[in-house]
This record gives structure tokens, C-alpha cells and sequence, in this order.
């Protein structure tokens, strides 16, 4: 899987980066841009965009079938170049909205996915005296203060920010001194106002979506974005759900959750533990077995956290685990994360039950109609309805063993963005899809890349609440034991 570091937000009819793209920052004024100026780049692309569009309408109102087809390809072509000359010269979220490119593999369109491939880049880290200076101002002290040893070398840059370790001293159980190692998160200055100018501008990415996929409201797909990114500047806010995250997974037999230090911790820098492992890279090279069992965690956490935790870490990559040689592996970055109400949570059992347990159509698709996510009495067959829209299940629709593939992977992506069926017409994502969309796509695909090997339709019936299963898995047998030794207020 290429591009396999790169964060990924899928929002139903496409596929946006939030991967590693900030450069250099000496100096907060550096990532500002006035509204202004960044309203005008905006509508600048938009009319540039609309024009295409428009023009493009034109021409094919006279073209054979071969050379509309031909003019939609040359329209692709026009409007990726213009997208990604606009949002390779900005900063915040739109650059961050802007990065789709290889993690997509061939489920993108080929136009779209070579040019805005250019908006990737690695992150190099800000300038020692800016960090320190960030972190001194934050927690009010100097760093010689606050911490015992504060390697100046980040060990991690991406978009928002970057991580430092440190040790800091503090006291056990019985009030002795001890010595911590840490990991300091430390926000780029100006990028909490970047992103929030970015925003005021984000209704633009709507039009840019209902121009490529005809079904698609995207009112309610963009407001969820604006108040998942801006969170993702919070830092207080990813603290308190780190900390709900590690709380509720205390002393689990193979996930790992870093502890919040939440003295060392504020809204633009984040103190939690420090963590070592292998990397993905690392893991990969593992024998089949273990990389089996380290797709079977990845799959637990996530769908242990939906349906038994109501909320998930919206950001499934590889950059985000490291994985342990006892088998256990620890997950990081808690800055996306979606809580779900009951009601939404039934919404998702009902359809997982309809499509992939009881196989019932007609069912499943008037809880779609029901939902907002097909339109009501369009003309389209109901059996086509539960193929088009049940494909995410396939992979738990029957009670045998199977084998995680990127080829399947890469099936569900370009199912996502495939414009040629007449369903997706009549197709949107509400707003409580639009992370389920993100999280199953960068899910499957790692999964694929593992070429996991496992009987999931069995693992998924233990965290479904409506089935409860047995332990089916010695993964399966551990956490059981686990989830009976918690007390009856965190218990499921």
C-alpha cells in the first residue's frame, strides 16, 4: 500500500488526507493568512472550477457517447490541476483537506489522485528555541524547570504539530519521587487560526463535492468535518478523550492506551507517557501468525470502541500503533475522535443486522431511506440497494474463515467513488456516516496490507451488542477474562 503513513478522511463520495504537510514554522505570522486573502484564493478556484464544469456541460451537449466520456476525462484532468495549484500554496485545513493522493491506490480517479499527490510532504519541525519557547509560555515555567531531560529532537512531525520526549519527576502510590519518561506534543503556533480561517471557507469543499458526485448533499458532510478538525486543534479536548480511551481499556490484556500527565498539559500542548515499539514498517517483516493476531487487535479495538465504548478514534494508520513483542500493541493520537449517541449506535446494529446477519433487503433499505442515506422512493431495485450499499459487510456476512486482501480493499475504494451505477444518484452521507465511511476504508486497508487471516464474522458477533458471542478467538478468551474482572461501572 503505498503512501501507508498518510492520515486519511473518507467522506462518503471521497477520500480527503490529513496526513503530514506542515512545513517549517519560525514564526506564528507564517501560517496565518488574513480571511480575506484566503476567501479570495477560494473563490478564485471555485470559479475556475464552476467554469470547467460548465463548459465541459457545453461541449457534450452535442458529443457521441465516446466523446463525452472523453470530455469528463479532460474535465478530471483540468479540475485536479486546479484544486491542487490552489491548496498547495495554503496552510491549515484546506491544505489538510486537499491531500488525497496514494493511499488511495487505484480507487481514486487516476487525474485526481497523480495531481494532488504533490500536496504530500514530510514535516520538518519547527525550530528548537520556537518549541521551547511554545511549551515555557504554555506551562508557564522555563523548561529547565519543568523537566528533568527535554530532548530538543522531535521524534515525530506532522501536520499540527510535533512530539518531543522529556522526563519529568513526580511522585507513586506512596508519595515517593520518581522519574517519568514523557512524550510532549507541542502545537505549531498560528495553526489553531489557519485552520479556523480555513473553516470559515470550508462550505467551498461542498461545491467542489456535488460537482464530481451527483447524489451527494454535502451540507451535512461538511459541517461534520468543520467540527472534527477544529477539535483536532484542542488539545484539552484530545487529553479528556486520551484519558476516557485509557480509562476505559485500563489493564487490558493486548491494547495499550498512554496515561495523560495532565499537570504538564494545556490547550496547545499535550504531556502523556511514552510509549516504545516497532513501527509498522518493523512489523510487517513478522511472520503471518503474528501479523494475524496484530489485524485481529486492530479490528477489536476499533469496533470494541464503537459499539461497546460509543465512540472511536477517527484516524486508522499506520503511524498511529506500535506494536509490542509481547503482542500487545499501543495506540496513539487521540485528536479525531467521534462519540456516538444510543440512537445512532442502534442505527449502525440495525444495519449491520439487516445486511450482513439476516440478509434482508427490503429491510435494510428502508433504514437507509429512513437514515437520509438513499433517497426515498428512487427507482432503483431493493436487491441492487442491499448489494450497493452491504459491500462494507462482506467481510462478516458468513461464519468462515477468511483472508483480509488489497485487492479488496481497493474494490470497496473504488465502489466508493464509482459514479456509474444509477444508486449513487439518489446516495448521500449523513453526518453520523461520514467518520464510519473514513474509518472502514483506512481500516480495510490496513488489513489488507497485513493480509489478516482470521474468521471475522465470529470476532465481530463478540463486540456486536446484539449478538454478545462467545469468545471465539484466544485473543477472544483474554479479553472475556478481562471484561469479567472490571468493575460493574466501566463493565459493557
Amino acid at each position: 500500500m503505498r503512501g501507508a503513513m498518510t492520515k486519511t478522511l473518507i467522506v462518503g463520495g471521497v477520500a480527503i488526507g490529513a496526513g503530514l504537510v506542515a512545513r517549517r514554522l519560525a514564526t506564528s505570522e507564517q501560517v496565518q493568512r488574513t480571511w480575506f486573502a484566503r476567501s479570495a484564493k477560494l473563490a478564485r478556484m471555485g470559479a475556475r472550477v464552476g467554469g470547467t464544469y460548465a463548459s465541459t456541460a457545453a461541449r457534450k451537449t452535442f458529443a457521441s457517447a465516446e466523446r463525452r466520456d472523453e470530455l469528463d476525462r479532460e474535465r478530471e484532468f483540468r479540475t485536479a490541476e486546479q484544486v491542487a495549484a490552489e491548496l498547495g500554496q495554503m496552510k491549515g485545513a484546506l491544505m489538510k483537506l486537499g491531500q488525497m493522493a496514494s493511499y488511495l491506490d487505484d480507487g481514486l480517479p487516476e487525474p485526481l489522485r497523480l495531481a494532488l499527490a504533490q500536496l504530500q510532504s514530510d514535516a520538518p519541525p519547527m525550530s528548537t528555541d520556537l518549541a521551547r519557547a511554545t511549551v515555557e509560555a504554555e506551562l508557564g515555567r522555563p523548561i529547565d524547570e519543568l523537566f528533568v531531560e527535554f530532548d530538543d529532537e522531535p521524534i515525530a512531525a506532522a501536520s499540527i504539530g510535533q512530539v518531543h520526549r522529556a522526563i519529568i519527576r513526580s511522585r507513586d502510590a506512596d508519595g515517593d519521587a520518581v522519574e517519568r519518561a514523557v512524550a510532549v506534543k507541542v502545537q505549531y503556533p498560528g495553526v489553531g487560526d489557519a485552520i479556523a480561517s480555513d473553516l470559515r471557507n470550508a462550505d467551498m469543499l461542498g461545491v467542489l463535492l456535488k460537482q464530481s458526485f451527483g447524489g451527494l448533499d454535502p451540507s451535512e458532510m461538511v459541517d461534520e468535518i468543520k467540527i472534527r478538525l477544529a477539535d483536532e486543534v484542542d488539545y484539552e479536548l484530545e487529553a479528556t478523550n486520551q484519558q476516557l480511551f485509557a480509562d476505559f481499556y485500563r489493564d487490558h490484556p493486548f491494547i495499550r492506551i498512554p496515561e495523560v500527565v495532565p499537570h504538564y498539559s494545556t490547550k496547545r500542548v499535550l504531556t502523556t507517557e511514552l510509549a516504545h515499539g516497532h513501527r509498522w514498517a518493523d512489523m510487517l517483516q513478522w511472520d503471518q501468525a503474528a501479523r494475524d493476531r496484530v489485524g485481529e487487535i486492530i479490528f477489536r479495538f476499533v469496533f470494541r470502541s464503537l459499539y461497546r465504548f460509543g465512540a472511536f478514534n477517527g484516524d486508522p494508520h499506520p503511524g498511529n500503533y506500535l506494536f509490542h513483542d509481547d503482542g500487545t500493541v499501543t495506540f496513539l493520537d487521540f485528536g479525531l475522535v467521534k462519540h456516538f449517541t444510543d440512537d445512532e449506535l442502534d442505527t449502525f446494529g440495525s444495519m449491520v443486522k439487516a445486511a450482513a446477519v439476516d440478509h434482508d433487503a427490503p429491510e435494510f433499505r428502508r433504514i437507509l431511506e429512513q437514515i437520509g442515506m438513499l433517497q426515498p422512493g428512487a427507482p432503483v431495485d431493493t436487491d441492487e440497494v442491499g448489494e450497493y450499499f452491504s459491500l462494507f459487510y462482506d467481510t462478516v456476512r458468513t461464519d468462515a474463515e477468511m483472508t483480509w486482501t488489497r485487492e479488496y480493499a481497493n474494490s470497496v475504494v473504488r465502489h466508493t467513488f464509482d459514479r456509474s451505477s444509477p444508486i449513487s444518484q439518489y446516495a448521500t452521507v449523513p453526518r453520523a456516516f461520514v467518520f464510519i465511511q473514513r474509518i472502514n476504508l483506512g481500516l480495510y486497508a490496513l488489513l489488507g496490507e497485513l493480509g489478516a487471516t482470521g474468521n471475522y464474522r465470529r470476532i465481530a458477533s463478540e463486540l456486536w451488542t446484539w449478538i454478545d458471542g462467545p469468545p471465539s478467538t484466544e485473543l477472544g478468551r483474554a479479553e472475556a477474562e478481562w471484561l469479567a474482572s472490571r468493575p460493574v461501572s466501566v463493565a459493557d
